[in-house]
């Protein structure tokens, strides 16, 4: 069974994960779903979302724009991350997933104020 977690912001993808309103949590196994939940977001304080939805048993995480802090504790804790999703409905970025046809920009928010980074494709990995 995988866990797959989506930040949400009125009712689609949270273009920036730290102004999720909610996290849409899906169990799938064999690109099937077998469970859908909304976890209320924690307090917002550095790390708090990433360690989180790792206490949660997350497996993977799409995003939107998403710090470096955040992909750090992610890929410590053992979590993939696929950064720079469209803003779509959870559902539909799940499909998306499962088919292998998620499209990422690999946009990540640049809180340090050096401009833009880019990392690749947009999928990091620990």
């Amino acid at each position: 069974m995988e866990r797959i977690a989506i930040p949400t912001a009125k009712g689609k993808l949270s273009p920036h994960f730290g102004g999720s309103e909610y996290f849409t949590i899906f169990e799938i196994m064999d690109k099937q779903v077998f469970g859908e939940s909304i976890l209320p977001v924690p307090e917002h304080i550095t790390g708090s979302y990433p360690h989180f939805l790792a206490d949660q048993k997350v497996d993977t995480v799409i995003v939107g724009g998403v710090g470096g802090k955040a992909i750090q504790i992610f890929n410590s804790r053992n979590i993939n991350v696929f950064v720079g999703a469209n803003v779509k409905q959870p559902n539909e970025l799940l499909e998306d997933y499962m088919l292998g046809k998620l499209v990422l920009t690999g946009n990540q928010c640049n809180h340090e104020g050096d401009g833009p980074e880019s990392h690749g494709a947009g999928h990091h990995h620990h």
